[in-house]
């Protein structure tokens, strides 16, 4: 288990503590302003880090015995990428490697989040061999971190697969990929386990589901209307098979790690999670029914996957609202699944209003909406950035990712309520500049990534100074990086990287992280920010 009396001695102290008010609430629950936040009002042993992904940042896409990922091949259909994009090159981190951990280094984090490239690894899937290369370049990574005194947080599967499964199940349609994973999971034990404590198993399997099968935004590409127009899919079912596989996936490796490693081999002492992406949600107006489809959208997107890990069944609130298209646990699957994750990872940037769509009609149009609310598949839920054609909180790079800062809190809440305070992580949290030829200086003294930052964790606090067991907190992301179908244009860096030289240049948030993890307060930031002000404005108050 994860030792936790650091955490009991930080509830004590930090009731106390005035420096850790740094997110005081109107009366409208409306971030208003904040107070300067330091590393030392988080517990000892509270790890601070950023995270990355493998085709996101490795390039080198069929160097050394690694074969084609459904990634390198989703690319190259025109239309797929904003500009034309790949991750053929990346950020070059499969040779950088060293200079990136030695800025990781520099910054002073306690770990590193990064996943492990699956056709790096087994290019043909278990029906090939192991790639010795593939586990010499992870081997160097993680003793070098190691060496600087830096906890690898591994991801197994951060969306990139060997082409030749994609092919061969069609993703993660068939129940036969689940011992794929698994073999490549007991390799990733075996090769790294000895030395690496916190695993996670996938990374965001309702992302997955949605990108994937309903969306086609993602490889294999599957969708049907309203979501999209793809040569195959359907938007209606496929999610909820993909999912199905996923979790029993998950389920399978996390039995192989208690039972075959963790209780068997001395060295290997880690703890295993999954993570996902948390939307929170809020009611588009204080209507029951929209009230209500709140909550459903919490079921259908955090629950759809944490309950079965937890109870050993999907939510009540899927199961009343899907027909038998929701796939069904067997008895022996579901002593399998229940408790069957050591944390909770949550991947948290926004949040969106939730508007009902099952007492009222729902129409969608922008880019801050997707269709399908009136669907099971979307719990009849329309979830929007907008209300009124005003946004929930300030806009960044990302269409329908705001900045409310008190999201942070509101999602760990729910988290703790709903699993019994089980432990979590948050695994990704990030600000994306808005890309304006007129304000390029801004992305990298990016004043609004620092404030984003210190938002988000002087929220994250204030979960904690509830009781909220939270052990950690990583950036997304190192540098700038391949943000899938986006491509380049994206970015979330603590790192800018110029795509001419691919060399590494650290913004001003860069610099701000260094003292924050130093304890060293920001000099000169305002307790009142710029997303203070745009909450009210967005609200109608008057300044």
């Amino acid at each position: 288990m994860l030792a936790s009396s650091s955490f009991l001695l930080f509830i004590l102290l930090i009731s106390a503590n005035p420096c850790v008010r740094a997110y005081n609430q109107g009366g409208n629950g409306i971030a208003e302003e904040f107070e300067d936040v330091k590393r030392s009002d988080f517990p000892a042993g509270f790890l601070f880090g950023a995270s990355t992904s493998s085709y996101q940042i490795e390039g080198a896409i069929l160097e050394d015995g690694k074969s084609f990922s459904d990634w390198d091949v989703f690319v190259r259909k025109i239309g797929n990428i904003k500009n034309g994009d790949t991750g053929d090159i990346a950020t070059d981190h499969y040779h950088r490697y060293m200079e990136d951990i030695e800025i990781i280094h520099s910054l002073g984090m306690d770990a590193y989040r990064f996943s492990i490239s699956w056709p790096r690894i087994l290019p043909n899937g278990k029906s090939g061999g192991v790639n010795a290369a593939g586990i010499m370049f992870y081997n160097s990574i993680i003793d070098n971190l190691l060496l600087r005194g830096i906890q690898p947080f591994v991801t197994i599967y951060h969306w990139d697969m060997p082409q030749v499964l994609s092919d061969k199940y069609g993703g993660w349609l068939s129940p036969l990929i689940q011992d794929d994973f698994l073999h490549f999971a007991e390799t990733c034990f075996k090769n790294f386990g000895d030395r690496v404590r916190y695993w996670v198993t996938i990374n965001e399997p309702n992302t997955v589901a949605e990108f994937a099968f309903e969306r086609g935004v993602s490889p294999p590409g599957h969708c049907s209307p309203p979501f999209g127009n793809c040569s195959a899919g359907n938007s209606d079912t496929e999610p909820l098979i993909a999912m199905h596989n996923m979790l029993l996936a998950h389920a399978k490796a996390f039995k192989l790690y208690r039972e075959q490693f963790l209780a068997s081999q001395p060295k290997q002492g880690g703890v295993i999670g999954i993570v996902l992406h948390s939307f929170m949600f809020e009611p588009l107006t204080d209507d029951e029914h929209n009230k209500e489809a709140a909550d459903r959208a919490l079921a259908f997107n955090l629950a759809w996957a944490l309950d079965p890990l937890v109870f050993g069944d999907y939510p009540p609130e899927m199961r009343r609202y899907h027909g038998n298209e929701l796939p069904k646990f067997t008895s022996e699957e579901r002593l399998l699944i229940r408790d069957s994750i050591d944390f909770i990872g949550l991947n948290h940037y926004s949040t969106l209003y939730a508007k009902d769509c099952i007492h009222s009609s729902c129409s969608c149009s922008g880019s801050a909406c997707l269709p399908g609310g009136d669907r099971a598949i979307r719990g009849f839920v329309s979830t929007s950035a907008e209300n009124g054609g005003v946004l929930i909180g300030e806009p960044t790079g990302m269409p329908r990712f705001s900045v409310v800062p008190r999201g942070m809190e509101e999602i760990v809440d729910y988290a703790v309520n709903r699993y019994n305070n089980k432990p979590i992580f948050i695994t990704e949290n990030g600000y994306s500049s808005p890309l304006q030829q007129d304000q390029l200086d801004d992305l990298q003294h990016d004043v609004k990534r620092i404030e984003f930052h210190q938002a988000y964790l002087a929220s994250l606090a204030r979960a904690m100074r509830n009781g909220a067991d939270v052990r950690g907190y990583f950036v997304w992301t190192l540098m700038d990086n391949f943000e899938w179908s986006f491509g380049y244009d994206v970015k979330f860096g603590l790192y800018s990287v110029d795509r001419a030289t691919l060399n590494r240049n650290p913004r001003s948030s860069a610099k701000w992280y260094r003292n924050f993890l130093r304890n060293i307060s920001s000099n000169g930031m305002k307790p009142r920010t710029a997303f203070s002000l745009w909450s009210k404005v967005g609200r109608g108050e008057e300044e």
